[in-house]
């Protein structure tokens, strides 16, 4: 599928929880002029806890650097588990780290894209106890995959547990009501049309007094992302948390290597100079 824009957001890579092969799978199948990374492709905060990176985890990085080459802009706006890119902004390779930006619809429209994490009053101002509560969701994560299982064993479909107490705690869903408008108070003083971020784990398209408020999600408790159509149309896409299969995964990937190889190839290699053996008259 061909789109003028993508955004995905909070993949945290290096985590158990992470639906890296869903994600791969999605970007396989799409192709995008832009690309918006928005915070949290790579979880630091898990990696100092302790290692885990799994191939398939490798190979959504490899895809994303691979889509750079080919001509996809790809901007990565830093987020807070992956703030030790905050020293890095500028252009690298294939791929531009930012703070935030402000992304130019086809149908003229400004929306600012920020991760999100800056109007989190707990990250900004009690970093200890985002870690406590970043520790305790990995746990409620990890009770997820178990619910998961059980599921699977009776044939019934995905349920997310965390997604459920997210819903049905008030407090949190107070929560997320205030961040909600606190971000789009705060996109108002750039004077743009909407406003595009992640962080909280809760996909949204709203509308607060004339201005756009979108989440595009997250690849952890669900996998969604937002794009934007040639026309300039924004929309919501809630894709399948189940990949394809491990041997056609494998195959995929093999084939990918295999066209990049012989791309590099047929580029280093020039073509002969005409050559005459004729005398001249």
């Amino acid at each position: 599928m061909q789109y003028r824009t993508g955004w995905i957001s909070d993949v945290h890579l290096g985590t158990r929880g992470s639906k890296a092969a869903a994600l791969l799978e999605f970007l396989r199948d799409s192709e995008f002029e832009t690309l918006y990374l928005v915070g949290d492709l790579i979880d630091i905060w898990a990696l100092r806890r302790g290692i885990y990176w799994p191939q398939e985890h490798n190979d959504v990085i490899q895809k994303l650097l691979r889509k750079g080459r080919k001509g996809t802009e790809i901007i990565y706006i830093i987020g807070n588990h992956d703030e030790f890119l905050g020293s890095f902004h500028g252009h690298y390779a294939s791929v531009d780290l930012r703070k935030n930006a402000v992304h130019t619809t086809a149908d003229g429209r400004r929306i600012l894209v920020i991760h999100g994490h800056e109007l989190d009053t707990v990250v900004q101002n009690l970093g200890w106890l985002a870690h406590v509560g970043d520790i305790g969701y990995v746990l409620l994560m990890r009770c997820n995959g178990l619910v998961d299982f059980f599921r699977r064993l009776f044939g019934l479909g995905h349920w997310s547990l965390s997604a459920y107490v997210k819903a049905e705690v008030k407090n949190v869903v107070s929560f997320i009501g205030k961040f909600e408008e606190s971000v789009v108070r705060y996109a108002r003083d750039y004077g743009v049309d909407g406003v595009l971020c992640g962080h909280i784990h809760t996909a949204a398209v709203r509308d607060f007094g004339g201005v756009a408020y979108y989440n595009c999600g997250d690849w952890v408790e669900s996998c969604t992302a937002m794009v934007e159509h040639l026309d300039g149309r924004m929309e919501l896409l809630e894709l399948p948390q189940q990949a394809r299969p491990a041997d056609e995964i494998e195959l995929l990937r093999d084939t990918e290597e295999a066209l990049e190889t012989s791309g590099r190839r047929d580029s280093n290699s020039r073509p002969l100079e005409p050559h005459s053996s004729a005398l001249p008259s």
